[in-house]
């Protein structure tokens, strides 16, 4: 059970950075006026992101990306943090903590 757990959330952090990195990327072109080539590498980042999402092992589309949109939000907080500077509030930590249970009940709720 726990290397399933622990595959899961390497799966999904995985995902997220890789994600985060690529909106970040376009994001550091189009609003901060960084090169094309940045841009480029952050679409490429975006289609990994979406490939990497696949080899989650639970069954249904639907609710490993809700588990994985509540990683999302952890993700963002801890990128605000570590790349842009900007500490999170208690409200982001409050609301990081909700959606980390929000993606238990979602992948661990006991289901016939």
């Amino acid at each position: 059970m726990w290397s399933l757990v622990i595959k899961a959330a390497v799966i999904f952090v995985l995902a997220g950075l890789v994600e985060i990195g690529g909106g970040y990327l376009i994001w550091q072109w189009l609003r901060e006026g960084k090169p094309s080539y940045w841009g480029a590498i952050g679409g490429l980042a975006l289609v990994a992101y979406g490939v990497i999402a696949t080899f989650q092992t639970f069954p249904t589309f639907g609710r490993v990306y809700a588990a994985y949109g509540g990683v999302f939000i952890v993700l963002s907080v801890l990128w605000a943090w570590g790349i842009d500077r900007e500490t999170p509030d208690l409200y982001d930590w409050i609301g990081a903590a909700i959606c980390i249970i929000g993606v238990s009940v979602i992948l661990f709720a006991p289901r016939q």
